[in-house]
């Protein structure tokens, strides 16, 4: 709301005013300059302003605030806009327009991060981090001095001495920027700053590089050595926290759990008496509810004994929570001779569930995979109860390749 005030903005007056008790601002616009007022918000900034009509709307432009710039200075830049637009100028399109021309990468960034409020705080990180790593020394350039011939060579120099992936993920992020830029920030007759996206020359020119998706997995003849390199992690001397990285490796892999997914699992969320366990926030924003199978129960009942939070793998972190399994990863991997990714625990359980023939919704509902786009699984009630049989197969084949039986068991058959 407005205060419409008139009064003779000098020193002594703009000094006595206060902020009006339940608007957001007001204005006390000067009797002597039309179209020179000073604006007041609820936390007490005040603001010389100039506004008036130009084509028929009303415009404003900020001269400056109270403290940085004097009243009389105020005035007399007041008297010099309204003296250009009077001449048929409109500096304060062409304000508009500078500042707007001159927002840096860092500045569109920012202003994407407010808008994009869904957005998780991980992948936030993510975004900062690739930004830094492939294009730090443009975050303070304006982004319209971002060409497509600088985009395309970065792109490919990143690609070739440091990393392809990273490279192609550095400018999909840039992309969303600019596209962000394109329909955030417009010119005062609705032209946007930036007229093609320069990023998509890259798809223009194929330059995009050709990345080999990941397949990697803990095969079942390694599940056995794995598993012992994961007891000797958990019967190290810091014996609770070995533990606990043991468990969640174990519930990774026993869940298909994605990683931040298994880590950041709250005791809320874990129901002993239903034996189910509930993830939030999941990749695709669906609340993800699972069966616990008997080892599951016996792990959750496990990591109950050492609480000292609210979730189920604490750490002394500004989350409460684990963050980086990777220094425990490379452990694991060197006392059982068998490397690996968190990931590709979730792999290992995904091939395990095909290699079971168990129903293709039952896999996908374990994995948490949207099938939105799948009729006949709309029709589908999904009970978790459904899906603790089909959990307890994937179950008892991991613990039998981790114990070594199957060997023993085939052994046997050879015998007979």
């Amino acid at each position: 709301m407005e205060n419409k005030t008139s009064i003779k903005l000098t020193k002594s007056v703009v000094d006595k005013i206060k902020p009006v008790q339940g608007k957001d601002q007001a204005f006390y616009r000067d009797e002597q300059l039309k179209g020179f007022a000073l604006r007041v918000t609820s936390a007490g900034v005040k603001s010389f302003i100039v506004e008036t009509r130009i084509d028929g709307k009303v415009k404003r432009m900020t001269l400056g605030k109270y403290g940085q710039i004097t009243a009389e200075e105020a005035r007399k830049q007041a008297k010099n806009v309204l003296g250009q637009i009077a001449k048929g100028d409109n500096p304060i399109a062409e304000k508009k327009a500078n500042r707007i021309k001159s927002l840096t990468l860092q500045d569109v960034f920012n202003d994407y991060l407010k808008a994009r409020k869904d957005l998780k705080p991980l992948t936030v990180k993510d975004y900062k981090g690739v930004l830094k790593q492939v294009m730090s020394d443009w975050l303070n350039k304006p982004i319209i001095n971002i060409t497509r011939e600088m985009i395309a060579k970065r792109h490919t120099n990143h690609g070739k001495i440091h990393s392809k992936a990273r490279a192609n993920y550095g400018m999909r992020v840039l992309k969303a920027l600019f596209n962000f830029a394109e329909q955030e920030y417009q010119l005062d007759h609705g032209q946007p700053i930036i007229a093609v996206n320069p990023v998509e020359y890259l798809s223009h020119t194929r330059s995009w590089f050709k990345i080999e998706r990941r397949n990697t997995l803990i095969k079942s003849h390694q599940l056995e050595a794995w598993h012992n390199g994961l007891t000797r992690l958990g019967d190290m001397e810091d014996y609770p926290q070995s533990l606990m990285w043991k468990d969640y490796f174990l519930l990774v892999l026993f869940t298909g759990l994605r990683r931040m997914e298994a880590a950041s699992l709250p005791w809320k969320n874990v129901d002993f008496k239903e034996k189910t366990f509930i993830v939030h926030n999941t990749k695709n924003r669906e609340n993800h509810t699972l069966p616990m199978s008997d080892f599951l129960y016996d792990l959750f009942w496990r990591r109950h004994q050492f609480k000292i939070n609210e979730f189920v793998f604490p750490a002394s972190s500004k989350t409460g929570h684990i963050v980086e399994p990777r220094k425990a990863m490379l452990k694991v991997a060197k006392l059982s001779g068998v490397p690996f990714t968190v990931h590709d625990l979730r792999r290992t359980f995904a091939t395990i569930a095909e290699s079971l023939d168990l129903p293709a919704y039952a896999v996908k509902r374990l994995l948490n995979h949207k099938m939105t786009n799948d009729v006949t699984a709309g029709y589908i009630i999904r009970d978790v109860e459904r899906l603790r049989k089909p959990m307890q197969r994937i179950t008892d084949y991991l613990l039998r390749h981790m114990s070594g039986k199957v060997e023993i068991e085939e052994e046997i058959e050879e015998i007979c």
